[in-house]
């Protein structure tokens, strides 16, 4: 692999959705994998990213337990994503000064030490409701910097020809460990309970450790780091805000994100309230949904481009879904529809993802990153109480039917944003091998006429 200079970032796509990022090099949906650094990395990704979903599973169903609320898992999502809304910025500010990979270490450490305080508090006896939720502030702590970092350490590794099949990957491994996490989930909490899915996740993260340690640095593509000064959140804010192309996907997986993705509130109160079932039936619509998202993921990576069009209309899928999901009348038809929802969540997660990073300079990339994950999980301190709520007091169909029209309303906005500020308008053409409804430049549409 090349170790030469610095990875450039491809042309921004114009606000008219018809842009797509391209790579140079040759990309298949796996092509990532034949770089060594990658191929580590996404080893031990989905070693610890299983164990992710085993905590997140087991510590959603403790707390359910041990509080009966729904609203109570809400505030546990609240405090694990609330130091992302409060100092997202300045992760990414770090991740853009600091080394990533030092950066990296130090995070992946952290997060297994959290996951074998919340073991040996659950396995001894000694769990309040109150250790979660400490467990799961100073996780969101860590998650501050590990996400900016985690993101834009995959250009150093990849560089700028496998980026968006790189991008797409993660998520297919993140999706993958889905996959497994929750069944394992559901199997130990009813054999053994919670405590050995937080063990054995604290533990998971000894791989991606070994990742790190194992990487040639000589491999690495060299990116210049932003130097230490002031005013950098203002300059990073500034540089976002001047683009079309970076403001309106933000602005979209924001309320996605705080809106639309709050599942462990929903499914756990369908389960509990509406299917009267336990915690395997719980893991069995996360898994549902996770094979849905991995499909979505490896699609992306298939595709090995990014448009805006296709973000947007992934977001109205996905809202339409979640408000017909809402009010499936019979379990199979819901759980069955779990998984395209997991397919169009997945879509708008990676679409705006690649759109940002391929889209943004280098030196500018730990702090777009750390926006776009501030505003798409950062958000659910802000929604996931108002979710429980609306749970616990209307119950869950009205709950998740909020969530999905808040998305949809969103998807349609920023469509709307985005044909105003590209000029462009909708074009209906019914003639026989047309193409029947499209949009088009205000230009060629007046030249047609």
């Amino acid at each position: 692999m090349s170790t030469g200079s610095g990875a450039h970032s491809a042309p921004a796509p114009t606000a008219d959705d018809d842009t797509a990022h391209t790579t140079t090099g040759k990309t298949t949906m796996f092509s990532s994998l034949k770089i060594r650094n990658y191929r580590l990395f996404a080893t031990g990704q989905v070693v610890s990213n299983t164990g992710t979903w085993m905590q997140r599973i087991a510590q959603d169903w403790l707390v359910l337990t041990l509080t009966g609320s729904a609203s109570a898992v809400g505030i546990t999502i609240a405090l694990q994503f609330l130091p992302m809304l409060l100092f997202g910025l300045y992760g990414g500010v770090l991740a853009d000064r600091l080394p990533k990979r030092q950066l990296l270490l130090a995070t992946q450490i952290a997060m297994g030490l959290t996951g074998l305080a919340l073991a040996v508090l659950t396995l001894t006896g000694h769990v309040q409701v109150w250790h979660v939720y400490l467990t799961a502030f100073v996780l969101g702590l860590v998650t501050v910097v590990d996400n900016p970092a985690r993101q834009s350490f995959v250009a150093e590794m990849v560089g700028p020809d496998q980026l968006g099949n790189a991008v797409s990957l993660n998520s297919a491994n993140f999706q993958s460990a889905r996959l497994v996490g929750p069944a394992v989930a559901g199997v130990l909490i009813t054999a053994v309970g919670s405590g050995f899915a937080f063990l054995l996740n604290g533990l998971s993260f000894i791989a991606p450790i070994a990742g790190l340690l194992l990487m040639r640095n000589s491999e690495l593509y060299k990116i210049e780091r932003a130097p230490r000064g002031k005013g950098q959140l203002r300059e990073g804010l500034k540089y976002v805000a001047g683009r079309p192309e970076l403001i309106w996907p933000i602005v979209l997986v924001g309320f996605i994100g705080t809106f639309g993705f709050n599942f462990p509130i929903w499914l756990s109160a369908f389960v509990d309230d509406v299917y009267h079932s336990g915690a395997s039936t719980y893991g069995l619509l996360n898994t549902l949904m996770a094979a849905g998202s991995l499909a979505g993921a490896l699609l992306a990576a298939r595709r090995g481009t990014s448009r805006l069009r296709v973000l947007v209309g992934a977001a109205v899928l996905f809202g339409l879904l979640e408000i017909v999901t809402a009010f499936a009348p019979q379990f199979w038809i819901f759980a069955v529809l779990m998984v395209p929802i997991g397919v169009f969540g997945l879509t708008v997660n990676v679409t705006a993802n690649s759109i940002l990073q391929m889209a943004t300079e280098p030196a500018m990339r730990g702090r777009v990153m750390s926006l776009f994950m501030m505003v798409f999980v950062g958000g659910t301190p802000l929604g996931a109480p108002l979710v429980g709520w609306i749970t616990d007091t209307y119950g869950p169909r009205i709950g998740f039917a909020a969530g999905g029209a808040v998305a949809l309303a969103a998807a349609i906005g920023v469509g709307v944003m985005l044909v105003r500020v590209g000029g462009l308008r909708l074009k209906i053409d019914l003639r026989p091998g047309r193409r029947h409804v499209e949009f088009v430049p205000r230009e060629q549409l007046a030249t047609a006429a």
